[in-house]
């Protein structure tokens, strides 16, 4: 099915199962753990021996040497796997470093061997008994001191290019009211619950990979190419994901190491990275050094507005795109913004939750608090005075739908913003120092192309099989929603299938894509199923109307299920998009509030509210859809407050790789969370008239976390976590 032009009225739009506040259908699973993850997989296939990664211990350089014999003649070990036993590897495209090293090093904890064994413990004893020799070389790790060699990064991706739209040194030089600030946000990691976690088995040829990734198809194909083999003769399967966050987008090495194992060892192999190789071997979100220049009239209109960005990636990587919501969320006549990027022997950054968003609103809704400040406006009248309805670098392209305003006024209303203090540090509750705080909500809408195939029963059960991931996001209860609204069915009546190769290529888990895409790919193979199901029952597929079970036209009635009384129906089909994202601006909306105490004496800072409104297109589930908001604020409310991946700039690694160093939010940390959704539908995104809304609640957090804490202080941090030694120094007198 080919999506090029608005939706109009379809079955979706009877919202008697989509839009529902349903509960999980693969919920009861998890809560009773019989939902298996990856390394849970026991008896999918007999005689599971266990793998082992090692590291490397150097950040930059190569393998002197490595001897083995000690770790060989371990008890239980069956196979030891490093560069020269695995032979000519290939890279996936989508690997920046290659996922098992030697002799050379790209970066710490970079896979150089898998010791293979009976039993996990046998495999980390003779792990421990390998020894290598390195010969570092001197690497580069501190993106500050080398942030002046910034260069343009290399791609087609016009995400990446300079933008210059009117005069903007000219128009920001000439600007009666001013700002030029710089920001930091730290290197992050993923911190999911759940490991990377793989079983490996071969029959012949043919390899089977029980893991934990968001992007099945990616899997295979990148797979297939590092191997050398056939992408057919590899299969993927990936029920349930116990968090992904962006970092099981790409194939990593504990799939890759899973495989080559498996072949040495002539048996199924099963591998999960310890935490410490989660964070240095995997991806993270990189560091960031933003510089924001805003000039504006003196009446508050926006005249000039500049964004620059520099991150660093090891060779061949790609920036933090942290400057694309600045491309679209303000008007301004005079506009630029630049990426730079560094070269840096740091394990490997990429896409974590809202890439470019995320780390970019940070510093962007800071910048914003700052210049309302200097023009003694509120906050929110400011950012509604430079509200745009048109693409600001492209204003002959308007937004498809953007409530951004409804978001801040329905906001202010629920949160009670006027009882706000303009003046910091004028409210107090015993020793606390009260704040407000707010910042937009953006994040770009993105599609993508999803198949799916749906299948009708003679006892009326409907199944839908397609590779879309579920990481959590409540993808089989939405999925299974669509199929029952089309076919007009109770929810009870839909089986979904996910998470494996053999189905059709779904859209995946990623980019805040997933739910609509994949949605829309079901909804257009139950269009061609609902076609299948009128000709078999000798009715007008355009009069049918699906409902209570039962196919109805005219003054006939007859039961779904007797269309496959003969034998089952199936239907497959792939949703397409055209161009109207290129001529409609397509993005998701939003504000956040929060209201902060920051203790006098301590400079502790506690959250004791937090407020969402979104304006995301139709919600297809209101009760995982605020799910998905409740989380990413939480990540948010983390990324202000507590988590930076400390770097140690002479020997290039993360030092606190594990749960114990790299702080999170616990329950503690977070208060009660209010989600609004506005009442929305856009045709221009997809049959479904929804949109992604899973990262768009991290966007914009930091920074009303940020700008409450200086609401109550009156000190302003521009370099994240906002940690109490950044505060403490500059409180105001507790007295």
């Amino acid at each position: 099915m080919k999506f090029d032009k608005p939706a109009t009225n379809n079955p979706i739009d009877r919202l008697k199962v989509i839009g529902q506040p349903r509960d999980r259908i693969d919920g009861a699973r998890k809560v009773t753990g019989t939902a298996r993850y990856a390394y849970e997989q026991h008896d999918v296939v007999a005689n599971q021996a266990y793998g082992y990664v090692v590291g490397a211990g150097i950040a930059k350089g190569r393998i002197a040497s490595i001897k083995l014999d000690a770790a060989r003649k371990a008890p239980g070990v069956l196979a030891i796997v490093t560069a020269k036993e695995a032979g000519k590897l290939s890279k996936g495209k989508r690997n920046t470093a290659r996922l098992l090293a030697g002799p050379e090093i790209e970066h710490y904890h970079q896979a150089v061997a898998l010791v293979v064994a009976e039993s996990f413990e046998q495999a980390r004893a003779a792990a421990s008994l390998v020894e290598i020799a390195y010969a570092p070389t001197k690497g580069t790790f501190d993106l500050k001191a080398v942030k002046d060699r910034g260069e343009k990064p290399e791609g087609d991706d016009p995400s990446l290019d300079d933008t210059h739209v009117g005069d903007f040194p000219g128009a920001f030089e000439s600007a009666e009211i001013k700002l030029d600030q710089n920001y930091t946000t730290p290197d992050e990691s993923h911190a999911m619950m759940e490991p990377h976690a793989t079983l490996a088995a071969w029959e012949g040829e043919r390899l089977t990979l029980w893991t934990s990734n968001q992007m099945v198809a990616w899997g295979v194909t990148d797979m297939a190419a590092t191997l050398g083999i056939s992408k057919d003769n590899i299969r993927i399967i990936s029920p349930f994901i116990g968090g992904g966050f962006g970092g099981k987008l790409f194939l990593r090495s504990d799939v890759l190491l899973a495989a080559l194992g498996a072949r040495a060892a002539k048996r199924p192999v099963k591998i999960a990275l310890q935490r410490p190789l989660m964070i240095n071997n995997t991806t993270h979100r990189p560091a960031t050094i933003q510089r924001i220049r805003i000039g504006a009239t003196r009446e508050g209109k926006i005249t000039a507005i500049g964004h620059e960005s520099w991150s660093g990636d090891l060779p061949g990587g790609g920036p933090e795109v942290a400057v694309q919501q600045t491309r679209l969320l303000y008007a301004g006549a005079n506009r630029m913004t630049k990426m730079r990027l560094v070269e840096l022997d740091l394990p490997e950054g990429n896409a974590m939750r809202a890439p470019g968003e995320a780390p970019g609103l940070m510093a962007l809704e800071i910048a914003m608090d700052e210049m309302a400040e200097k023009l003694s406006l509120d906050p929110i009248a400011f950012r509604m005075l430079n509200d745009t309805q048109v693409d600001p670098e492209k204003p002959e392209r308007p937004f498809s739908m953007r409530q951004l305003g409804e978001c801040f006024r329905v906001g202010a209303e629920r949160f009670g913003w006027s009882r706000r203090q303009a003046r910091p540090g004028t409210m107090r509750d015993g020793h606390g120092l009260i704040g407000f705080g707010v910042a937009a909500a953006f994040r770009n809408n993105i599609v993508m192309k999803s198949g799916a195939r749906v299948s009708l029963d003679s006892q009326g059960i409907v199944t839908v099989e397609t590779d879309m991931t579920d990481i959590g996001t409540g993808s089989y209860t939405i999925i299974g929603q669509t199929a029952a609204e089309m076919l007009g069915v109770d929810l009870d009546k839909v089986v979904v299938r996910l998470g494996d190769s053999a189905f059709p290529v779904s859209a995946g888990s990623g980019g805040q894509w997933g739910g609509n895409s994949a949605t829309a790919g079901v909804y257009a193979a139950c269009v061609k199923l609902r076609e299948a199901v009128a000709q078999k029952l000798g009715i007008n597929s355009g009069e049918a109307v699906f409902a209570g079970g039962e196919v109805k036209a005219g003054n006939r009635s007859l039961s779904l299920a007797s269309a496959a009384a003969s034998g089952p129906l199936s239907a497959e089909d792939t949703i397409e998009y055209g161009n109207l994202d290129e001529t409609h601006q397509q993005s998701t909306f939003g504000a956040h509030f929060v209201e902060v105490s920051v203790d006098t004496a301590t400079a502790e800072t506690r959250i004791r509210r937090m407020l969402a409104v979104c304006a995301a297109g139709r919600i297809l589930n209101p009760k995982t859809a605020r799910s998905q908001v409740i989380g990413a604020m939480t990540m948010g409310a983390g990324a202000a407050l507590m988590e930076e991946l400390a770097v140690d700039k002479r020997r290039g690694f993360f030092v606190n790789h594990d749960l114990a160093g790299y702080e999170v939010p616990v329950h503690a940390d977070i208060p009660h969370q209010d989600v609004i959704f506005l009442d929305e539908t856009d045709p221009m995104s997809s049959p479904m008239k929804a949109k992604g809304v899973g990262e768009l609640g991290i966007c914009g957090v930091g920074a009303a976390i940020a700008n409450a804490v200086y609401n109550a202080t009156g000190v302003r941090v521009r370099d994240y976590p906002i940690t109490l030694d950044k505060l403490i120094r500059h409180m105001p007198d507790a007295a």
